[in-house]
Parts: structure tokens; sequence; C-alpha cells
């Protein structure tokens, strides 16, 4: 029973620290999306494919100026898609950190469900981490 004991209070706590790990990844992941950016909107430029570009999925480029007057020309964090077209002349809401321009996102690609879901795993994995400990008792 010594042995028993002690791998499942092992496994507990490897549960219970990579719970929090998941739980603290969540945190920050949210924290970060709800950063104060500078907003601004961003002109769609379509990119004309290289030699070199060989993926099946291009992203375009998006061109803003910045509060100083720069005009900075980044590669679209997200593709475009059905749901979001970036069609070439038009105008998409963006924030961009004022430290680094080059850092953007865009309004509704955030990647709200995978932070969530990084919450949710840390969740799972303390209480299976308690459940562990309890049943091991």
């Amino acid at each position: 029973m010594g042995a028993a004991t002690g791998v499942a209070s092992a496994v507990a706590v490897f549960a219970g620290l990579g719970g929090l790990v998941a739980y603290l990844a969540g945190l920050a992941g949210l924290r970060e999306l709800r950063r104060v950016g500078v907003p601004g909107l961003a002109l769609v430029r379509e990119r004309l494919p290289g030699p070199e570009d060989r993926s099946a999925v291009s992203r375009p480029l998006l061109q803003f100026s910045t509060e100083d007057g720069r005009v900075i020309e980044v590669f679209s964090p997200v593709p475009s898609s059905r749901r979001t077209p970036l069609v070439d002349g038009s105008h998409v809401p963006i924030r961009y950190d004022p430290a680094d321009p080059r850092q953007v996102l865009m309004a509704g690609h955030e990647r709200r469900p995978l932070e969530y879901g990084f919450l949710g795993l840390g969740c799972v994995m303390a209480v299976t981490a308690i459940v562990l400990v309890v049943l091991d008792t």
C-alpha cells in the first residue's frame, strides 16, 4: 500500500502543478488581450506572392500610421477567411502596442476561446489533484 500511495501522491502533485501552470497561462493570455493598446484603422493591402511564398493561406499586409506619424506595414495576424474577408483596399480596426507597433491585434481575433480553454484545463487538473489526494488518504 505504501508504493501505491507514493505513486498517487506524485501524480496528484504533477496534476496540481500542471493545472496551476495552465491556469496562469490562461490568466496571462486574457490579461494580454485586455492590455491597453492604441486603437486605429489599418488599410488592407494585397500581398503579391513571391517565389519563396509557398503557403496555401497567405496573409495580407496591414498598413497604418502610428500616433507619432510613422507608417507601419505588417502582415495580418490572421488570414483572410469567409467570416472575415480581408479585401484589398478595405479598412480593419486594430490595436497596436505603442512600444512596438509591429505587435498588432485585430478586433474579433483575440484567441479568447484558447485562453478560456487554458483556464478550464487548469481547473480540471486542480480538481483531479484534489480528488487523487482525497481518495489516496
